[in-house]
Formats: structure tokens, C-alpha cells, sequence
């Protein structure tokens, strides 16, 4: 495939946000914002809204639903506020009162509240309030030329167009060999008529562990196939792969300890032009380490995920990294940055640390993964994938999300030759 797929994995951004004391007193409120919004909406604390209406993120709220009861009373002051603050920036406010006084509500929609729902939500009130505040402008649909003579074929045409997708850790423990192997299975089962072929190879030659991941053994052939990588043809490659349900194959580590430069670019090189020749898909899952074949991976990858959380040593490492990067005129636009244990949609404050360190290294985060919690160690534990053992884990979600979007890109591209 020609370089960099175009993938669309941006995180839903924040049109709204609920304002509250423990907005888990308001579940109704949740349930409805999450029909309404799905992921696109956040939560604040009562006590920080103010602050955070001062920040420039505070901008992109189309409105906000302040949620008040009787306890609020006393604070009527604070949260007129938060309205003031909100009607400064544009912001539309709906207020959600639950028992409060008829002079602390009349008060509230005095200072400038758009909209009022009392609670609990009647049903489609949410609905029917957020309706009103937009007052869309009717909007005329032309009917679209038919289109004589044409068909839609579902049907996956790669066309021999191999794409390459590696996993790069900037910082230990941050998940870069659970993206590569679920990521691998996932798309191995994309598609129940025709999904690609997969194959995931392991090339942390010295502590690497997609064989744990999936229970598999680790081939002695492997060594020998490193060894000799250039002389080897397809017949050979094929032999030291590990096939997992019949689904996706696997180039595991080798079974012993290695030095990291055994192999050199030459080598990759030869084993990436194997694997692309037997598989639609091949993903690498690399070591931590940065050796003098990463830049072979660099620049045959189609999209190079780098793997960081939101802490400092990845903050400090992604930083080395695109410098190292820019420095030696590498293709950092192939380089994609994964935040994983990404904060949750109703964590704003959370929102705006991963802008400001997306800012501050210069780049996009374009993916975001969910902590997936224990469930994570224990399907390694077991040797499964994700998707065998804990279907619903926000994690497993996302990555399908993932590997929807670059399968949808690879199918554009051979579509489009």
C-alpha cells in the first residue's frame, strides 16, 4: 500500500456538559444525555464549572444542564455564576431542578437560563429542551441523480495490497502488546464472509510476549529463520508461523533471549516482504527499545501506533521520540499516538490535560483507549483475546472501533487503485 492510511479515530468531542453536585443523584439525567449525546458530552463538578468556563476549551460547549436540588439552596449565589459565566461564552444553559424553591428557580432563570426541565425527567423533556435551545434553520435536501447501471459489491477487493500496522511502547506497561494482539484478532475476524488475512509478528526478539497473550508455543524455528531471514523463501516463513484458531497467524518470539541487534534492516526488510506476500495484514508488535531497524518499520508501515498514557515518563519519552524522529528526517506523519487508559467522556477536566499534552508535544492524539481494568490481565493470563472472554470491556469496543476504521481505509484505497 502507498504510506498512511487515512484513519478516522478521533475521539467524539464534548459538545455539552452536565453541571451538578454528584450528578449520580441525577441517573435519569445521565441515561437521557447518553441517548441524546452518546459519548459527546461531560461532567463537572459543581465547584470547578466556574473555573473551567474560564479556559478556552470551555468554548466548544454548545450547552450545558445544570442539575440543582433543595441541598443547593445555599449556593444559588455560585450557581448564577456558573450561568453568567456559561451566557458569556455562549454557552446555552438548561436547568434541571429537582424540588427547588419557586423563588430559587425564578431567581436562576432571572440570571439568564435558557431552558428549564424539572426532574425527574418527563419523557423527551431532555429531548424536546435541547430541540428548542438549537432552533435549527431548515434545511432543504435536494434528491440525489440516480445512478443508473450501479451496484455495491460488500465484498473486500484488496487487490494484493498489503498494509502494515506496528505497535511501538514509549514508556513500559502502556499496552502496546494488548492493541497488537487484539487489534490482530480483531480484524482476522472483520468480516464474517470474507475477512483478511492476518499476520502478527513479534519483533521484541528479547522479552516479547504475543505467545503468552494467546497461549501459544514459542518455535525454535524462529531463531533460524531470523538467522537467516534473506535466504528464506515463503515456504519457510510459513512453517515458523503459529496458527491461532484457524483465524490469524503468528511469528512469535524466539524461545530464548537475544541480542536486539542479531537481526539488521536487511533482515526486517526480508521478513516484512515474506509476510506481505502471504497476508493482507500484517502487524508488528515492536520492542520498547529504539533499534537501528526501526526505521525500516518507519517507512514500510502503513500507520506506526505509538503507545503512551497520560503521566510523565510518556509525556518525557514521546517527546525524545519525535525529536529522535524529526532529526533523522523520519515520516512522523505515519506516526499515530495512542492514549491508552485514556480519562472517561464525563472526565473534562481529564479532557484537558490530553490536549494540553498533545499541545505540548506538537502533535495530534487521535486515538484514545479505555482502561479496561482487570479484565485486561486476566484474559492474558488465560492466553485469550479480549474479544473471547470479556466481549463488552470498554477496551475491546474500542479497538474494534480501530480496526473498523483502518479496514474501511484499506478497502478505500483499493478501491480507488
Amino acid at each position: 500500500m502507498s504510506g498512511g492510511l487515512a484513519l478516522k479515530s478521533d475521539p467524539a468531542p464534548i459538545v455539552a456538559s452536565t453541571i451538578s453536585r454528584d450528578v449520580q443523584k441525577f441517573d435519569l439525567l445521565i441515561d437521557d444525555m447518553e441517548a441524546e449525546l452518546g459519548e459527546s458530552w461531560g461532567d463537572l463538578h459543581l465547584e470547578e464549572a466556574r473555573a473551567f468556563l474560564d479556559q478556552t476549551e470551555s468554548g466548544e460547549l454548545e450547552f450545558v444542564a445544570i442539575a440543582v436540588d433543595q441541598s443547593d439552596e445555599g449556593d444559588i449565589g455560585l450557581i448564577g455564576e456558573i450561568i453568567r459565566g456559561a451566557k458569556e461564552k455562549d454557552i446555552k444553559v438548561i436547568l434541571i431542578a429537582d424540588d427547588l424553591s419557586t423563588q430559587g428557580l425564578h431567581q436562576l432563570l432571572k440570571l439568564g437560563a435558557d431552558d428549564f426541565v424539572p426532574y425527574p425527567l418527563p419523557e423527551r423533556a431532555l429531548h424536546d429542551a435541547i430541540k428548542r435551545i438549537r432552533e435549527p434553520e431548515p434545511v432543504v435536501r435536494l434528491p440525489a441523480p440516480p445512478q443508473s447501471g450501479a451496484t455495491i459489491d460488500p465484498s473486500p477487493r484488496l487487490e494484493g495490497r498489503s498494509a502494515i500496522f506496528a505497535v511501538q511502547s514509549l514508556a513500559g506497561g502502556t499496552g502496546a502488546t494488548t492493541l497488537a494482539v487484539n487489534l490482530a484478532w480483531e480484524l482476522a475476524n472483520i468480516d464474517k464472509k470474507k475477512s483478511p488475512s492476518v499476520c502478527l509478528i513479534d519483533l521484541d526478539l528479547q522479552f516479547g510476549s504475543a505467545s503468552t497473550f494467546l497461549d501459544l508455543p514459542r518455535r525454535e524455528v524462529i531463531l533460524e529463520v531470523l538467522s537467516d531471514s534473506q535466504s528464506m523463501d515463503v515456504d519457510a516463513f510459513k512453517q515458523a508461523l503459529v496458527d491461532y484458531h484457524g483465524k490469524m497467524s503468528v511469528f512469535t518470539a524466539p524461545a530464548e533471549i537475544i541480542p536486539l541487534d542479531m537481526i539488521g534492516p536487511e533482515d526486517v526488510e526480508a521478513i516484512l516482504n515474506l509476510a506481505t506476500e502471504c497476508f493482507d495484514i500484517v502487524i508488528i508488535d515492536m520492542p520498547t527499545t529504539i533499534v537501528q531497524w526501526t526505521e525500516t518499520i518507519l517507512h514500510r508501515t502503513d500507520v506506526f501506533f505509538a503507545m503512551l498514557e497520560l503521566d510523565m515518563r510518556s509525556a518525557q519519552n514521546a517527546m525524545r521520540f519525535i525529536k529522535a524522529l524529526r532529526s533523522e528526517d523520519l515520516p512522523l506523519e505515519k506516526v499515530n499516538f495512542v492514549l491508552n487508559r485514556a480519562p472517561k467522556s464525563l472526565d473534562l477536566n481529564g479532557k484537558s490535560r490530553v490536549k494540553r499534552l498533545a499541545d505540548s508535544l506538537g502533535v495530534k492524539i487521535s486515538t484514545q483507549l479505555s482502561d479496561g481494568a482487570k479484565q485486561i490481565t486476566q484474559c492474558a493470563d488465560h492466553g485469550v483475546p479480549l474479544a473471547e472472554m470479556a466481549k463488552k470491556n470498554p477496551l475491546r469496543k474500542d479497538i474494534v472501533k480501530l480496526g473498523s476504521g483502518l479496514f474501511n481505509a484499506m478497502l478505500s484505497e483499493a478501491a480507488t487503485g
